[in-house]
């Protein structure tokens, strides 16, 4: 069973820094696309950042120059670096990964169980 496990969540003051993990385990075949995406109460949830298993990212423009996104292919890890935090920034952070547990099977979507990031003085 593929499982993606998420950590680095916490409260922070204005202007500070955080850094999210996500962890894939299980069977599979391979990771394609790698992100994070991030939900406040009432809202749908946005894309914060992305990355292709070839590197190439992806950011909102609300967390551009302040956000960035990497990955660990030999770990199955993908990490978000949050500098220069800012309340709006407060939401829970869900960690998602297109994984094809075989060669002969199609990608899917896997979501982490969040982390609740909280920036307030």
């Amino acid at each position: 069973q593929v499982q993606l496990v998420e950590s680095g969540g916490g409260l922070v003051q204005p202007g500070g820094s955080l850094r999210l993990s996500c962890a894939a385990s299980g069977r599979f075949f391979n990771i394609a696309t790698m992100g994070w995406y991030r939900q406040t109460p009432g809202k749908q949830r946005e894309l914060v950042a992305g990355i292709s298993s070839g590197g190439s990212t992806d950011y909102a423009d609300s967390v551009k120059g302040r956000f960035t996104i990497s990955r660990d292919n030999a770990k199955n890890t993908v990490y978000l670096q949050m500098n220069s935090l800012k309340p709006e920034d407060t939401a829970v952070y869900y960690c998602n990964a297109d994984i094809r547990q075989t060669l002969y099977l199609s990608y899917t979507p896997y979501w982490g169980q969040g982390t609740q990031v909280t920036v307030s003085s």
